[in-house]
């Protein structure tokens, strides 16, 4: 099975940056397309930024210009880069990881981000 394990979450004031990391036991990597979410408490998880297995990015229009996905495909790892935070970026953060070709989704267990006004 693949495995996530995210990290680099933390508590920031608004306006400050975090940077989160995720390393994927996915094999090879570079046939996977990932990405970052956010839930917060009764909500459903939401789309942060996915990153294609050709490196190509997307990103919800809320983070436009404030993140960056990116990875690294030589350490299994993806990145993403959190600038300008907000308050309202509070949440836990998941990463994900889905084969290309195959529609299901896999998880990790999620880095809490506090931003403070």
């Amino acid at each position: 099975q693949v495995q996530l394990v995210e990290s680099g979450g933390g508590s920031v004031q608004a306006g400050g940056s975090l940077r989160l990391s995720c390393a994927a036991s996915a094999r090879p990597f570079s046939n996977y397309n990932m990405g970052w979410y956010r839930q917060a408490p009764g909500k459903e998880r939401e789309l942060v930024a996915t990153i294609s297995s050709g490196g190509s990015a997307r990103y919800a229009d809320s983070v436009k210009g404030r993140f960056t996905i990116s990875r690294e495909n030589g350490k299994n790892t993806i990145f993403l880069q959190m600038n300008s935070l907000k308050p309202e970026d509070t949440d836990v953060y998941y990463c994900s990881s889905r084969r290309m070709g195959t529609t299901t989704n896999y998880w990790g267990q999620g880095t809490q981000v506090t931003v403070s006004s």
